[in-house]
């Protein structure tokens, strides 16, 4: 049977309030029986860590707090965050973290310091980073660069950039480009920037609820429709779609031994 691992998909907010079940139900009928779920902001803690005690050995958590979600007490936040982070071993990575100046560049330095916390907590366990990023490309690279010696790994989560960006993020050994629905859209440059990234740097993902592949685009996003994406990095890699399971699947259980070995027990 083909396994996909959804690396990134929020099951646990509102849209998903009337059928989350029948969600995950669809997701594991579909071969997509691993689903990380990445952590957005406190109040978004205890919902998940529910979904993920409602599915045991299929959702797994995340604890993070992302760029965009950071208020004037995003210092506390942080350090209650910590505490809960050391006392829960259940957490499989540190994310969705990272850098946003899209909407808002004015607490840019405040974004970095949190992103620079959120680093280090993962250099001190070992967990991977899940890292968003948008309208920050060069401050990312610089933020990635001056840690590069501390041994991190993780996903650049929803990469939608170019071959250039692409092999720069590559650079940092340990990390992979999640990939998602953007690579179904028509006008995407997505598949052409994959073109000399090994099959072997990439993990599969949906973002859900945003961002739904072709040809449920425009739709909310589900787990389910990780192999719509699977399909079309079969047709860029000209090999089958069992092939980019079993791949990408390898992949995200070396970015993540706790699902790894969960699943081997």
């Amino acid at each position: 049977m083909i396994e996909f691992v959804d690396t990134h998909t929020h099951l646990f907010v509102p849209e998903f309030a009337d059928d989350a079940a029948l969600a995950v139900q669809r997701a594991v009928d579909a071969g997509v029986g691993t689903l990380c779920l990445p952590c957005i902001d406190e109040a978004s803690l205890v919902p998940m860590k529910d979904m993920c005690d409602r599915f045991p050995g299929v959702c797994y958590p995340m604890i993070g707090l992302h760029p965009t979600e950071l208020g004037d007490d995003w210092q506390a936040v942080l350090d209650r965050m910590y505490k809960e982070l050391k006392s829960d071993d259940r957490y499989i990575a540190v994310g969705e973290v990272g850098i946003d100046l899209y909407w808002d560049d004015t607490r840019k330095s405040e974004q970095l310091d949190a992103f620079q916390q959120q680093i280090e907590w993962a250099a001190e366990t070992g967990l991977p980073l899940a890292i968003h990023s948008r309208s920050a490309f060069e401050e990312l690279c610089s933020v990635m660069e001056s840690n590069r010696s501390k041994g991190l790994t993780g996903v650049f989560h929803c990469f939608s950039g170019s071959a250039e960006e692409a092999r720069r993020l590559l650079s940092f050994d340990g990390f992979y480009l999640g990939i998602g629905g953007v690579v179904t859209y028509k006008n995407s440059t997505l598949p052409s920037a994959l073109e000399g990234v090994p099959l072997e740097r990439i993990v599969l993902e949906t973002d859900s609820p945003y961002l739904a592949p072709v040809p449920k685009r425009g739709k909310r996003n589900e787990s389910s429709y990780v192999p719509f994406v699977a399909h079309k990095l079969a047709d860029i890699y000209g090999c089958t779609v069992e092939h980019v399971a079993a791949v990408t699947t390898d992949n995200a259980h070396r970015l993540i031994p706790k699902i790894a070995n969960n699943e081997n027990r």
